[in-house]
């Protein structure tokens, strides 16, 4: 991300409307390697091919941010890896990682990784610092440390069912389980933070989030959303959800969260309600029926109904409810950044 987007990002987000409209897409490995051309296997194994293909997408359209930038990332291996998940590749869709316990109960088992040292961690370091300079020399920089949610986590571990279970039968070990994770991804992040001082955002996902009930979101999910967030003094703190987002948004602000991504499923709008005002959304078209699958025509006409709909331009960045799902097209892209560029201006409203 260059620092001019880093700036108009957060005066977006600080409730300052752009002079233009903004769009920003989350981009990772679902989408970058088919797009670029190269297999999955290929985009993880080859920091060359990473680079590449990132360089490809940001210079293909450069009147967009795509969101962390320069992601270094491996699908949903990194975090499961430090706890010592045996992980399974494919050449051409994500990898999975196994799980490690079956039980909440095993909680106390698990050690708390050193983020420096454990599983694929040191790998995304070192591919972002082997490539500081080819970066530097675009202008882009590293702005966000990223993790994803401990519910997440914790789900890549024992399983979402076991999960789902463990908090309702055993609480108390859920609360281990999640404490362990929760630290981690604090050292994680501080880590990342440590190596790449300019870093003045962090960026959580967890859909999991969207899985749970309103006492459980405020068990189990708010106040360790919250601790990782709070992990050090960041100007923007980006969270996405894409599933069910209506029990955790009322409490985004209690997270500490300004930047919110969340599911095609709740209309901007409704999210807006129950966000509040002073909340940033970036969303919200359909990610997979009309970004990926839909005509150009059909991404023209969803995106205006979109804009329409919404009425407001304060503290939005246009983008689809959700990462960047595979098989959309340079195509479909343009058509969507074109059609932002000219409903959005028609707005009249705009909140204060």
């Amino acid at each position: 991300m260059t620092n001019e987007q880093w700036e108009l990002l957060l005066k977006t987000v600080n409730g300052e409307t752009p002079k233009n409209p903004v769009t920003g897409f989350i981009i990772d490995s679902p989408w970058i390697p088919g797009w670029a051309g190269v297999s999955t296997l290929q985009f993880y194994s080859s920091e060359e091919t990473w680079f590449q293909a990132n360089k490809k997408a940001i210079e293909t359209f450069p009147d967009t941010i795509f969101l962390p930038g320069f992601w270094s990332e491996f699908g949903m291996l990194t975090e499961p890896s430090a706890f010592g998940a045996k992980l399974i590749w494919n050449e051409f869709n994500l990898p999975h990682a196994e799980k490690i316990i079956s039980d909440v109960s095993q909680a106390g088992t698990l050690i708390n990784p050193n983020p420096k040292t454990d599983g694929l961690l040191p790998f995304i370091i070192q591919r972002l610092l082997n490539y500081q300079e080819p970066m530097l020399k675009m202008g882009h920089e590293t702005k966000f440390a990223i993790a994803r949610g401990p519910l997440n986590i914790a789900s890549f571990l024992m399983g979402t069912t076991e999960l789902m279970t463990g908090l309702m039968m055993d609480p108390e070990n859920s609360h281990k389980l999640l404490e362990t994770i929760t630290q981690f991804s604090i050292n994680w992040i501080q880590y990342q933070k440590e190596m790449f001082p300019g870093i003045e955002g962090i960026l959580i996902l967890d859909d999991i989030v969207g899985f749970i009930g309103d006492e459980e979101c405020k068990e189990f999910a708010v106040p360790y959303i919250k601790r990782i967030f709070d992990a050090f003094d960041s100007k923007i703190n980006f969270f996405h959800n894409d599933a069910q987002g209506l029990i955790s948004t009322p409490y985004l602000k209690e997270m500490n969260v300004n930047l919110y991504n969340f599911s095609f499923e709740h209309s901007m709008k409704e999210i807006r309600e129950l966000a509040g005002s002073e909340i940033a959304l970036i969303g919200n078209l359909p990610p997979r029926d009309i970004l990926a699958q839909g005509t150009v025509e059909q991404v023209r006409e969803e995106t205006s109904k979109m804009v329409r709909d919404f009425g407001d331009k304060n503290r939005v960045i246009w983008s689809c409810g959700g990462g960047m799902p595979q098989d959309v097209t340079t195509d479909n892209i343009n058509a969507f950044i074109e059609t932002i560029n000219e409903e959005v201006p028609k707005l009249k409203k705009i909140l204060v």
